[in-house]
């Protein structure tokens, strides 16, 4: 085992896009392990575009992420030394140990997993924090029933597939909306929806409107802007809509609506929602998720960025959609 642990720092606030500048690769060196601590080999590091929004120094859900510290996020890997007597070397687990290669602790919220069926990384994704939202959005909020119209935003992305998977297995008309051709057609051939639109294409209503004869029930959000202007005018009267992200406006673009008179015309349930204040159905969601999963009835791809000096770039690029399915960073 390495001596150093090499971390990236978030070392500035971005002022208006993020940049690489915001952020530092150091190495540090690895002290010994106390008494009821445990070590981890991080092999996956999940980006995820909520860590945006930590990195301003605003008001929000939670705390900013501080200055000079390892940049928080979602980790994946295996116990490779351990003084606690619920871990032993070997096994996998899942933790909150940022972008680092290696995440020493006292074992809290780190969970062992099982990977003989789900793959280690999965457990970043569709059976982790991003399966967990779709899975709120959909089932606590849209509520769907058979034969409704679901419409999802970044369908091609770690949360949306799987929001749509899940709808059409609720029996529901599943419509997606992505950027660009082959995400389109992953999001159709691969993942099963029925119809995705091309926003990229210039003609986001016109093409909405074609693909939802009988309008929208439900909307998951994840973009803002004018995929959500598109969208609120598909809206059937009582239609719900769960608002997850806004990542069109992550760097600071304004997003005003253009029509917000159809959330009272239309008498629309709109809903913001944080999956971490819902820590009560999780095991409910992880174990339908993993479960289908392990019987290959929800797929998923990923993006991988190799080595840990690749985070940055790789977490940049998931802002501006340039990722394909659940963005990670494999660390060697």
């Amino acid at each position: 085992m390495s001596e150093q642990n090499r971390q990236i720092l978030l070392v500035s606030r971005p002022q208006g896009e993020a940049t690489v500048d915001n952020f530092k690769l150091v190495e540090t060196p690895l002290a010994p392990l106390e008494a009821g601590q445990v070590r981890v080999r991080n092999h996956y590091l999940s980006l995820d575009p909520y860590m945006r929004g930590r990195m301003n120094d605003t008001k929000s859900y939670a705390p900013p992420q501080p200055l000079n510290e390892v940049m928080i996020g979602g980790t994946a890997g295996e116990v490779v030394e351990s003084n606690n007597p619920k871990f032993k070397p070997g096994d996998r687990v899942v933790g909150m140990f940022g972008w680092q290669e290696y995440g020493t602790s006292d074992g809290t919220l780190l969970k062992i997993v099982d990977d003989t069926h789900v793959p280690l990384s999965a457990y970043l994704g569709a059976v982790g924090m991003p399966g967990v939202t779709g899975w709120y959005g959909l089932n606590r909020i849209i509520e769907p029933k058979a034969g409704e119209t679901v419409v999802v935003s970044a369908a091609s992305g770690a949360v949306g597939g799987v929001v749509g998977q899940l709808a059409k297995a609720a029996g529901c008309r599943a419509v997606g909306i992505a950027g660009g051709e082959d995400k389109c057609r992953y999001v159709v051939e691969s993942l099963g929806f029925d119809a995705c639109v091309d926003y990229k294409a210039g003609n986001l209503y016109k093409d909405l409107k074609a693909q939802t004869p009988d309008g929208v029930d439900g909307y998951f959000e994840n973009v803002g802007g004018e995929v959500l202007d598109a969208v609120l005018a598909r809206m059937n009267p009582f239609g719900r809509i769960a608002l997850c992200g806004m990542i069109a406006g992550y760097d600071g673009a304004p997003l005003p609506l253009k029509h917000p008179a159809l959330m009272l015309t239309q008498r629309l349930k709109v809903q913001g929602f944080i999956v971490s204040e819902h820590m009560d159905v999780w095991p409910q969601a992880l174990a339908e998720l993993g479960g289908r999963v392990a019987q290959k009835k929800l797929h998923f791809r990923e993006s991988l960025a190799i080595g840990l000096q690749s985070a940055p770039e790789a977490f940049l690029g998931l802002l501006k959609g340039r990722n394909f399915g659940k963005q990670l960073v494999k660390l060697i």
